[in-house]
């Protein structure tokens, strides 16, 4: 495993453990989640010019806009969360309410 590999494997890791175990606010979420996506487009991107295939060019750019598609996404819901229940804490948050 080249350091370069391990270097996005662990940052793709970092935030995968961030998601799972620190989940207080909603934000904190999001942050762990663009972390991984950025750590992904960034793999991504030195995979296909280390393979320099033209075909696969458009799969990093592709990546980048889900990525940001989602992040407006999550920035939508934290605002409706935080207006509708006053607070931005994930245990607040019951799904059997509405």
């Amino acid at each position: 495993m080249t350091p370069v590999h391990f270097a996005f494997s662990s940052a793709f890791m970092l935030g995968l453990t961030g998601l799972a175990f620190h989940r207080t606010h909603l934000l904190s979420a999001l942050l762990c989640l663009e972390g991984m996506m950025l750590s992904l487009f960034i793999a991504l991107s030195l995979w296909t010019l280390q393979l320099e295939a033209t075909n696969l060019s458009t799969t990093p750019v592709l990546l980048l806009a889900f990525s940001a598609c989602e992040a407006s996404a999550g920035l939508a819901l934290l605002v409706a969360t935080t207006r509708t229940h006053g607070t931005s804490r994930l245990q607040s948050l019951n799904l059997l309410q509405c």
